[in-house]
């Protein structure tokens, strides 16, 4: 199950087909609909249909099965072996393309509407599929990678077919004939590959399917805001698909009207948007080095808004010109800012989406996981929708396309500023990542250790005042921290600990109250299936070694035999800013150990609660550290 790279899933049959079958169902996609809409637009003069109706017609077509037909699909998926719903989806996609192809030949708009929102039906069905199908093949560390490759090979595929469809579309008097051959040979293709996808078997095989597509819909968002994290996250990504969308649905204008660039212009900015969404996906493997790292959701919320915001001032302004060609619009300076910032944008929206996808499928429940995905794909929906009526009424009200851009970028703050409130695990992630790229250089050792379900108690030696912070970053779930009280008193570090949620604990002989209302809010913990993590020695070390552990470990697992018990050390830590050093002070001379100083944390074996003792655990901690400790 292992590989070196993301890259390296495309050689294992348990995500190759998948992959290409999703990259070859969203190429089709664009292929057809934008060759659709450009035929539309230049080749045919409806007026029951004009010009400049026609994308948003297409566009509205499209959408509708989502809202409709999402919360079926999302049982079926439930239900059923997803290889076998892939292929019986990709089989309706030739039906489907088949027709489209007599459509274009006889150039009847009517059928070619209606197969819009039959392959919308196609991508509906497909959604919930796609998504609950990564976290039954691949394991926790491999879900930001494999959501990173889906992710840009949708966007890649959305470009590349778009520019197919461009290209075909404008054959003279053929034209038509060769996108409907391109589109049912992707389909064909779409179906080869669906065949070689493994089997996944159903994860709830006595699921009663609910037909009513407005009751289920409305128990689906039900059975996701069960899980908070999960429903915010579900928030977070609709928002991301609003914004997206702003963005996408104006480039025609903005490249018309604001840049003075001809079509290919528009196509530009459609490909350096793709782009910058690929990069940005494929790097959240290597940033989260291949765990689900929620820290790089705000970094990206950060870079959205800040590019959004740029993007108005480096496009307001630019003098009046005749339509530039790509190679005229290249040759100014200025629009090589507005490339930049459309890119950058782009890529921080890739940071901030993947994370968020890979939660999901992380923390959704197994059995109705691809429900939570069909909620998804409803308010992602929704909020495409909104985002259309949003930006329409701006223009309408007068509002410029890049005064529009602004107001998003503002929002976009706004927005990630209250997820990030009322979710505060994405808050304290981002601090975890800055701390353990920016301020050290952390190193993990057996980190798949720490398990990715289920009850633990982790045991770890006490070095500093961000030792918690060091732990959140290395876990791939969140863990709730048995602290001393006095902490909670320290400015900033106190308010971060609250948002974490940490249990205080008191010493026995001077607070005997807040001792045991830690235990037994610990133990609640425990019995929720959650990770708690203590700190034996009582007290963050005063010397740099290891001091004695106390019993309260054992008044922790008293009475839970099936709880694994996780020795960890953390490692080269003393001495440095946020730790005591000589004399007992703490948090003075920021750079007294350097900057990017090393630290590791050394995982150890499972202990079982009938093997554990205070003496055993100090021993086992003991062996973990490096000897420069």
């Amino acid at each position: 199950m292992n590989h070196p790279n993301q890259f390296a899933l495309l050689g294992q049959r348990r995500f190759a087909p998948f992959f290409w079958t999703q990259f070859l169902g969203a190429a089709n996609d664009n292929v057809f609909k934008f060759a659709f809409t450009l035929m539309i637009t230049y080749q045919l003069q409806l007026d029951w249909l004009p010009p400049s109706h026609a994308g948003l017609v297409i566009g509205a077509l499209f959408i509708l099965p989502y809202v409709l037909f999402s919360a079926t699909s999302g049982q079926l998926a439930d239900k059923h072996d997803k290889a076998r719903l892939m292929q019986l989806v990709k089989s309706l996609e030739i039906a489907i393309m088949a027709v489209a192809a007599w459509g274009f030949y006889a150039a009847h708009v009517p059928t070619l509407l209606a197969c819009v929102f039959l392959m919308g039906l196609h991508s509906t069905l497909f959604g919930p599929v796609k998504y609950a199908y990564m976290p039954q093949h691949l394991s926790e560390r491999e879900l930001t990678g494999g959501n990173g490759m889906v992710e840009m090979g949708t966007f890649v595929a959305i470009l590349l077919g778009q520019l197919a469809g461009g290209i075909l579309v404008d054959t003279p008097v053929v034209g038509p004939h060769h996108v409907a051959w391109a589109c049912l040979a992707l389909a064909v293709l779409g179906r080869v590959t669906a065949q070689r996808v493994p089997p996944s078997p159903s994860t709830d095989p006595d699921l009663v399917i609910n037909w009513n597509p407005f009751t289920e819909t409305w128990r689906n968002l039900k059975l996701a805001h069960e899980g908070l994290a999960v429903f915010r996250s579900l928030l977070g990504i609709s928002w991301m698909w609003f914004f997206g969308a702003v963005f996408l649905s104006n480039f025609p204008a903005f490249a018309k009207e604001v840049l003075h660039g001809n079509a290919q212009v528009a196509s530009l900015l459609l490909a350096v948007f793709s782009i910058g969404i690929g990069i940005g996906s494929l790097l959240c493997e290597m940033l989260s080095k291949r765990h689900v790292e929620i820290g790089l959701v705000p970094l990206g919320a950060i870079g959205m808004s800040v590019f959004a915001i740029d993007l108005y001032f480096a496009a307001s302004g630019l003098p009046a010109s005749e339509p530039y060609t790509v190679s005229g619009f290249l040759s100014i300076a200025a629009h090589w800012r507005v490339l930049a910032d459309l890119g950058a944008l782009a890529l921080f929206a890739g940071l901030y989406s993947v994370p968020m996808y890979a939660l999901i499928q992380l923390r959704a429940q197994p059995t109705h996981r691809a429900r939570i995905i069909a909620a998804n794909n409803i308010l992602n929906a929704l909020f495409m929708i909104a985002s259309s009526i949003i930006a329409g009424a701006m223009l309408s009200a007068g509002l410029t396309i890049p005064q529009i851009f602004l107001a998003v970028g503002i929002a976009n703050a706004i927005v990630g500023i209250y997820i990030f409130l009322i979710v505060p695990e994405y808050l304290l992630r981002f601090f975890a990542f800055v701390l353990t790229r920016l301020v050290y250089r952390f190193k993990i050792v057996n980190d798949e250790r720490i398990p990715t379900t289920g009850p633990a108690v982790l045991v770890c030696n006490h070095v500093s005042f961000v030792d918690a912070v060091l732990l959140m970053a290395a876990s791939p779930r969140p863990i709730r921290f048995l602290m001393d009280a006095q902490i909670f008193r320290i400015p900033v570090l106190g308010w971060m600990f609250r948002l974490a949620k940490a249990i205080p604990i008191a010493p026995q002989k001077t607070d005997p109250a807040t001792y045991e209302a830690a235990f037994t809010a610990a133990r609640a913990v425990l019995a929720d299936g959650e990770m708690v993590c203590i700190f034996p020695e009582g007290g963050i070390t005063r010397d740099g070694t290891l001091q004695p552990f106390k019993g309260g470990v054992m008044k922790l697992i008293d009475g839970l035999p099936d709880v694994p018990v996780i020795p960890m050390a953390l490692g080269n830590l003393w001495g440095s800013y946020f730790s005591r050093f000589e004399g007992g002070k703490a948090m003075s001379k920021p750079l007294r150990r350097g900057v990017w100083s090393r630290i590791s944390l050394m995982v150890g074996e499972a202990m079982p609660p009938a093997a554990v003792s205070p003496e055993q655990l100090q021993a086992r901690v003991a062996a973990l550290l490096p000897s420069s400790s």
